[in-house]
């Protein structure tokens, strides 16, 4: 009876491997270069999008203290909306290279994180921009006034509200993949879920750390993303007691079947 193999029949040397590699990472950074190119034509108009949680906590002016601040203001707010339009071709071409390596079960196992990845990224960027940002950006500007007749007034810097705007929206997408890593670790057998159980008190912990480091030093943003997270590590202990239960289950029928030829003879 032939065996039959469900890992691909290439062994190329590593010579063929690298000049895939490179073909890839060339398609790559076209693709982002391409992006980058769109991006940089309407980079205004992402910028107007972008600045619209300012204008909703009731701020309507941006400053620039350097002459070419602005200029590479738009130039990072082409590559950073760049990045996320040329992410699936990215992750593709990924996909493509390492696909191949990988068993069948492998391959069954990767390609859902691979594909819900771009999903829970933009559901935390988009907890950022549509709730957090507005909130925290009310708050901060809750400290302008006349304390003892001194005006204290808020005048933001386009760069630094920028580098805001990029640091919650990269802190809630990277933190809401956290999840999606431990289902990872346990689908490769790395940790189980009674583990995370038992490790329940450290992980609220941890998430609270990372809550602190990631955004700006305000309670509400803290608490916005590390009641999400809390939530999404007890999804992922849901996920985790159903997949569990499943690959018991065809281990067990896998088993049956390996005994019956057995008993048979």
């Amino acid at each position: 009876m032939p065996v039959i193999k469900d890992i691909d029949e290439t062994q190329a040397p590593l010579l063929d491997h690298l000049i895939e590699l490179r073909a890839r990472l060339v398609r790559a950074f076209m693709a982002l270069g391409v992006a980058f190119a769109v991006c940089l034509y309407f980079a205004k108009d992402i910028l107007a999008f972008l600045v619209q949680p300012l204008l909703d906590a009731g701020q309507s002016k941006l400053i620039y203290t350097k002459l070419y601040g602005q200029f590479f203001v738009e130039l990072k707010v082409a590559l950073f909306a760049a990045f996320f339009i040329a992410f699936p071709v990215i992750a593709n071409q990924l996909w493509q290279f390492i696909a191949p390596g990988l068993y069948a079960k492998e391959k069954k196992a990767f390609l859902p994180f691979l594909l819900a990845t771009p999903i829970l990224f933009t559901a935390g960027g988009a907890l950022a921009y549509y709730v957090v940002m507005p909130t925290a950006f009310h708050w901060f500007l809750g400290f302008q006034g006349s304390p003892g007749g001194v005006k204290i007034e808020a005048l933001p810097n386009s760069e630094d509200y920028l580098g805001l705007v990029m640091q919650f929206i990269l802190a809630f997408g990277l933190s809401f993949l956290l999840p999606l890593l431990l289902l990872l670790l346990n689908t490769a057998g790395i940790v189980s879920r009674a583990q995370l159980i038992g490790a329940r008190r450290y992980v609220i912990v941890l998430v609270f750390v990372i809550a602190a480091i990631a955004t700006p030093p305000d309670v509400i943003s803290q608490l916005m993303l590390a009641i999400p997270l809390l939530l999404l590590f007890e999804g992922a202990l849901l996920v985790m007691r159903f997949t569990e239960k499943r690959r018991l289950a065809e281990a067990a029928s896998d088993n049956a079947e390996a005994e019956e030829p057995q008993s048979a003879s």
